[in-house]
């Protein structure tokens, strides 16, 4: 028995020592998850994209934004003039929190009861959490270096007994009770989609050259462009449903708000499948058999799962790994999909996005179409 054993076990080795690029691509991956764990995975956010509506103009408002500057946790990526603009600074994506300053900050600081109004994007758990807590804790500390500085009423040297009240009002948007299935469900929407794209096709071609069937296509008048595009439809199909399936359930039964277009949000999620599908074909086509196939699909499930933005802010992550996550549709879709659904905006917001999502389609159907052929030939 223990010969028998050995003999397939030597079967085996011999094997995948012949298929030398399954075994590369089985010795990287481990690594590969490691270092992108090590860099996307990050808890402790900082360096949040911020928009700053300053009313006051002062230089204690100066000095408080300076202070929430230098804690590192806050970046001032944009200003405007006011709420409204904060807010719509926000759901643009050009910021995650928006700091609004009144324009009596100045006399309130010196009367001891200044109000800062902290706007946080709600669509994402960590900044949620991030920024309520740094934000807070950054108003006490400026409080007590208002102290400190010798600041009274008076403007006279402070006996240093009272603290100033400065409180930092936190308003988060689109989820004021931060419930967990509000992050989740238009996340997840996403993830589903990108993951039935990947399964249904990664290994199509390749299962057509296995069994032989690529043969008889070979003699058809069909182009390859057509046959990706018949390949695809039955799939986008099914993904779309599943995908509706879990809204629906996120709605009606989960209490989750839908606040966008059901429309728009359909349209959108049409081409983020084309482009899903796009990319599961491509990886049909680069690969030599199903196995390889497979661990491709792996591979670029769990890329895009850390670097699309779903679990971990990709503000967060360094720029290499940002460009990275770049070549993966959800990394576009996931701002659609939080856009339509939890903060009501429309397609002149998300246009940048789609656009990108656009050419992304066009770019992975043409290199699908492309290696197809090569394949062929």
């Amino acid at each position: 028995m223990l010969q028998r054993i050995l003999a397939i076990i030597q079967k085996e080795f011999s094997q995948t020592w012949r298929d030398r690029t399954t075994l590369g691509i089985m010795l990287t991956i481990p690594l590969l998850q490691l270092i992108l764990f090590g860099y996307a995975i990050n808890t402790n956010v900082n360096h949040i994209p911020t928009v700053v509506a300053d009313q006051c103009l002062s230089p204690a408002s100066r000095a408080y934004l300076g202070d929430m500057v230098n804690s590192g946790y806050f970046d001032i990526a944009a200003t405007t003039t006011d709420q409204a603009g904060a807010v719509q600074a926000i759901d643009g994506g050009q910021a995650q929190v928006g700091i609004v300053i009144p324009p009596d900050f100045d006399k309130d600081v010196l009367n001891g009861d200044a109000q800062v109004l902290i706007l946080v994007d709600g669509t994402d758990f960590f900044t949620s959490q991030s920024a309520n807590a740094y934000a807070t804790l950054i108003g006490q500390e400026h409080a007590i270096k208002i102290v400190n500085a010798g600041i009274t009423q008076a403007g006279l040297q402070a006996s240093g007994n009272t603290l100033p009240a400065l409180n930092a009002l936190i308003h988060v948007l689109y989820n004021p009770d931060m419930k967990d299935l509000w992050f989740l469900i238009p996340g997840m929407a996403a993830m589903l989609l990108q993951t039935q794209s990947l399964v249904l096709t990664a290994a199509a071609v390749v299962r057509e050259r296995e069994v032989g069937t690529i043969e008889q296509i070979l003699v058809t008048p069909i182009r390859p462009i057509e046959l990706m595009i018949g390949k695809i439809v039955p799939y986008v199909i099914i993904a779309m449903l599943n995908m509706l399936t879990v809204i629906a359930i996120g709605v009606f039964w989960f209490g989750v708000p839908f606040q966008g277009s059901i429309w728009l949000f359909i349209s959108l999620s049409f081409l983020y499948v084309f482009g899903g599908l796009g990319l599961g074909l491509l990886i049909s086509s680069v690969s030599q058999n199903q196995r390889q196939a497979q661990q491709l699909m792996m591979l670029f499930m769990m890329i895009s799962l850390l670097l699309g933005g779903f679990i971990f802010p990709r503000y967060t992550m360094p720029p290499v790994v940002r460009v990275i996550g770049n070549l993966f549709p959800m990394t576009y879709f996931v701002p659609i999909s939080r856009g339509i659904i939890t903060k009501g905006i429309g397609f002149s917001i998300l246009s940048g996005q789609v656009l990108a999502l656009v050419i992304y389609l066009v770019v992975v159907i043409f290199l699908a179409a492309i290696s197809f052929r090569s394949r062929l030939d």
